[in-house]
């Protein structure tokens, strides 16, 4: 059964926690569905693991509609929450009402995810009005990694806190269905959770959250350039990807692959006319 908004509010009356991954391919999409992933967030992250950027800052809107697109394609499933990059709603209200419209009518995600509380309540509230939901994301929101001067853990001194349960709090009374928080200390981010009626996922946020996400490439062990300290590796698929990538080079010049189960037959006979006729 299709996940909603609905389900996510459930799940916190309920107590049971959900689970979010990052997918920017259909195959991936897919297992993750099939897997029973709650949730796939299609996020900007792709811009360092799909596409090679040290940051997220040059992801396009272009960019997020074709993932999108294609993320949609495989989760019959898990709702699909697609973030708007950088720049495509810092500009005006407008541009993120209809930015936000973009993701839902040409990307076909079912809703979307942006960065910022307070400054951004009113960009929130006009993007729900318009019917889009919406996941705010608080905390160390990677969009503004100049301004933070790095991925740094956000809340650790009494400011920083209260200027992170005022941003919970703005992206709650804005209409937004679900909160991310990033790179939150543990107790801040459990009483966030407590204070507020709507579901927060944590990366890198504790356990006290209402769900968790994390970059699939992180947790299978494939994107080497910088591993979080909030990642667990439920896997080591980039070690075996590469010893596949080599074992089959090797077969390949060892004239060993492709074998007669991997080919394909033909009528001797047909073959022996195609030579006398040369």
């Amino acid at each position: 059964m299709k996940n909603t908004t609905v389900t996510f509010k459930n799940k916190k009356t309920d107590g049971e926690k959900i689970t979010m991954l990052t997918a920017y391919d259909y195959t991936t999409a897919k297992l993750e569905d099939e897997a029973g992933v709650d949730s796939i967030l299609v996020g900007d992250s792709l811009g360092m693991v799909i596409m090679g950027y040290d940051s997220t800052l040059s992801v396009t809107m272009d960019d997020m509609i074709h993932h999108s697109q294609i993320v949609a394609r495989g989760a019959k499933n898990a709702l699909v929450v697609t973030d708007m990059p950088f720049m495509s709603y810092q500009t005006s209200v407008y541009d993120a009402v209809v930015n936000a419209g973009r993701l839902i009518k040409e990307g076909h995600a079912d809703a979307v995810k942006l960065e910022g509380g307070v400054k951004f309540e009113e960009h929130i509230r006009k993007i729900v009005d318009a019917s889009i939901p919406v996941v705010g994301h608080i905390g160390m929101t990677p969009q503004s990694v100049n301004a933070f001067g790095g991925f740094k853990v956000q809340g650790k001194n009494i400011d920083d806190a209260k200027r992170i349960i005022d941003d919970a709090k703005a992206v709650e009374r804005a209409g937004a269905f679900a909160v991310v928080l990033e790179c939150v200390p543990t107790p801040l981010a459990t009483y966030i959770t407590e204070i507020l009626s709507i579901p927060t996922i944590g990366i890198g946020a504790g356990n006290g959250c209402d769900g968790q996400v994390l970059v699939y490439q992180d947790m299978l062990g494939m994107y080497s350039d910088f591993t979080p300290k909030f990642v667990k590796k439920y896997g080591e698929l980039g070690e075996s990807m590469k010893n596949c990538f080599k074992e089959y080079c090797s077969e390949v010049k060892n004239c060993t692959f492709p074998k007669e189960e991997n080919s394909f037959k033909m009528s001797e006979e047909v073959m022996k006319q195609i030579t006398e006729e040369e």
